[in-house]
């Protein structure tokens, strides 16, 4: 087994969502003084690799900490590309954790990877609904853009959504399991450290 790391790292210059806060990280203790080190950092939720949790772009939505457990870790199933066509050649069940590779993040902290990234189109939202899909990840900023109709298709069926995963290239061609696991936080989403296990 090999452990393959998903999440860019979370620093005062990991790149933001345009309009959301920017990392700030603050010591309050360090080893001259006190004799350890301590930081307090403020941060969006939705920055670096994170999840979205229904409640993120729907009402009446959970929220992180209500999600069960079992839904953060699955078969992985790993798609290159946005077509539809490739999409159901790839044997996706109940249960799947669907990974879309489509190369931005190559792009990860200049100004396209935020303008330019393509979007799941609702043909391809509502079959991952249909398929009983546990979470849909990307290595892009988001499945869609402004009015955000795919999040709401997604969240709506109780689909988490991964933002902004990195070396999926590194799982092409590949069996894996994904663990995702997010801060516990009553909130609409959490920074998550997202692992695959490749067979």
């Amino acid at each position: 087994m090999k452990f393959i790391d998903l999440s860019v790292p979370i620093d005062e210059n990991t790149p933001v969502y345009p309009g959301d806060p920017k990392v700030l990280i603050e010591p309050i203790a360090d080893f001259e003084k006190y004799g350890m080190n301590d930081h307090k950092i403020s941060l969006g939720i939705h920055v670096g690799t994170h999840i979205d949790a229904p409640w993120h772009m729907v009402r009446s939505g959970k929220k992180m900490d209500q999600i069960p457990i079992e839904q953060f870790s699955g078969a992985g199933k790993l798609v290159e590309g946005l077509d539809f066509t490739k999409v159901k050649q790839a044997g996706i069940g109940k249960g799947d954790i669907v990974l879309f590779k489509t190369g931005m993040s190559e792009l990860f902290g200049k100004d396209e990877y935020y303008k330019n990234y393509p979007e799941i189109s609702e043909e391809l939202a509502n079959y991952l609904v249909n398929q009983k899909v546990k979470i849909v990840g990307m290595d892009m900023a988001s499945p869609d853009h402004p009015p955000f109709k795919i999040h709401k298709i997604l969240l709506g069926a109780n689909i988490l959504i991964i933002e902004n995963l990195t070396n999926l290239d590194k799982l092409i061609d590949k069996e894996f399991t994904i663990y995702a696991l997010p801060i516990k936080l009553a909130l609409d989403g959490a920074p998550a450290r997202v692992i695959a296990e490749v067979k």
